[in-house]
């Protein structure tokens, strides 16, 4: 099955912009500056930001929401129910702090592991059983730091962690095409070997 919406996750506004709950718009944004003549605009009926674009010759939907996190799922629900996507032609790409800055991990399903967005999509999908990009952020414990966690994805990464954020991110992009072609055990044998 090959992916036709590609989900980016973050909060909306200038105050939320470099902090590590965005990463899954980083994502977005890098991929749609790659491709030529894509650009992300704001649109009302589904409240995001979106493009459409072809990756591989393949027609595929760029959406970031712009209601906030855990509210995330309206927007991808109304343009799956409209344009007739299943959920596993989805990609949720995504902040993750069980992983380390630098790691990034392609996988079906599984749960929300806390995480308000993914159990608003799964809501608004009925199911769970769409694809996700999780983009490591590690996790304050982990980065020997006393934040909360609440506090800590509502901040900006050290300079070091936004470099490895930054890797991560530019190792999914080269692994897009696959993913997006449905070759997905190619496109995480790439990306968790790399």
């Amino acid at each position: 099955m090959p992916i036709r919406l590609i989900v980016g996750l973050g909060n909306p506004g200038p105050e939320y912009e470099q902090t590590r709950h965005n990463a899954g718009f980083w994502l977005v944004d890098n991929l749609a500056n790659s491709l030529p003549g894509t650009r992300l605009q704001r649109d009302s009926r589904y409240n995001a930001m979106l493009a459409k674009t072809s990756i591989n010759g393949q027609d595929v939907w760029l959406l970031e929401p712009l209601t906030f996190m855990n509210r995330s799922g309206q927007s991808v629900g109304a343009l799956a129910r409209f344009f007739k996507i299943a959920a596993d032609e989805v990609l949720v790409v995504h902040d993750e702090l069980d992983l380390m800055p630098g790691i990034a991990r392609l996988k079906k399903g599984g749960s929300a592991g806390g995480h308000n967005g993914l159990k608003d999509i799964t809501a608004a999908l009925g199911t769970q059983d769409y694809w996700r990009l999780r983009l490591g952020i590690g996790h304050p414990r982990s980065l020997n730091l006393q934040q909360q966690v609440a506090d800590f994805v509502l901040h900006r990464p050290r300079r070091e962690d936004q470099e490895l954020i930054e890797q991560a991110i530019d190792k999914s992009l080269l692994v897009m095409p696959q993913i997006v072609d449905g070759k997905f055990e190619a496109a995480t044998m790439k990306l968790h070997t790399a």
